[in-house]
């Protein structure tokens, strides 16, 4: 069995409650998670950190504790720690953002300050809500975002993760891009 197949079938089994399968699941996608949380880190703080393991830490314990854990496939998977890295990411920022204008006065712990630096903190928060603005209009331009931006995926990854040809992802890249760049334009005016 590939790779592939082994995690869904272990997807379905910790859908139906296994907790073995959870303990097998985390091994065989930890790797895969920690470089999907290694580039998004890269991304927004152009240095590699050991947050990484914290925030591939935080994400998986976030989709584990789901009740609902029926992940179809691996690409649903996938989907749902992009997801939820990003969800973290923006937590953070907002945490940095309300500590920055005075509105906690709580320190965050080192590994969450270096999750979001303070000065990228309202670019993470623009995008996210551009981006949220652009899955209503386009859910799956939205994806292509999330999974570029957020996730580091190359087009070919996200071609795969989202069963579809590279052109697509290529075209929905650049319209999705070039939306997001005036939608956060015309929200910091």
């Amino acid at each position: 069995m590939t790779e592939g197949g082994e995690i869904t079938r272990l997807l379905a089994e910790v859908s139906e409650g296994n907790r073995e399968s959870e303990k097998k699941l985390i091994t065989l996608v930890y790797d895969q998670l920690y470089q999907l949380a290694g580039k998004n880190r890269r991304m927004w703080n152009q240095n590699e950190t050991l947050n990484t393991t914290a925030l591939v830490h935080e994400a998986y314990l976030k989709m584990i504790s789901q009740t609902n854990k029926e992940w179809k496939s691996r690409v649903h998977f996938f989907s749902v720690a992009s997801k939820a890295m990003r969800c973290i990411l923006v937590d953070h920022a907002k945490k940095q953002n309300a500590i920055k204008r005075g509105k906690s006065k709580r320190d965050l712990p080192l590994n969450e300050m270096l999750l979001c630096p303070p000065e990228k903190a309202d670019e993470v928060i623009a995008l996210d809500e551009a981006l949220i603005r652009l899955e209503k209009i386009d859910e799956n331009h939205s994806k292509i975002v999330e999974y570029r931006f957020f996730c580091g995926f190359n087009i070919e990854e996200t071609a795969q993760l989202m069963e579809t040809s590279t052109a697509t992802v290529k075209r929905g890249w650049g319209l999705a891009r070039s939306w997001l760049y005036k939608e956060m334009q015309r929200s910091s005016s």
